[in-house]
């Protein structure tokens, strides 16, 4: 899931898929505000058939955080 973080997020702000680690922070690292977080996160829902609860996403701070997030929803 991780991998898959790299790859999508360079699509809402301006980073290399190289700079980004585990323990980026999506605002304070990263760039993202919050519209940018929540059109990220509606794409993966799509794109791995999964519910996100947003008030849960937005407790993940890093990509890492995320990733087990979203990993655990997928293996649900």
């Amino acid at each position: 899931m991780i991998d898959k973080l790299k790859e999508v997020i360079p699509n809402y702000v301006e980073i290399s898929e190289s700079d980004i680690t585990d323990s980026s922070r999506f605002s304070e690292d990263l760039g993202f505000n919050s519209y940018d977080f929540m059109c990220m996160l509606g794409d993966l829902e799509d794109e791995l058939d999964i519910e996100v609860e947003e008030s849960e996403a937005f407790k993940n701070k890093t990509v890492g955080e995320l990733a087990g997030y979203l990993e655990g929803l997928a293996n649900g």
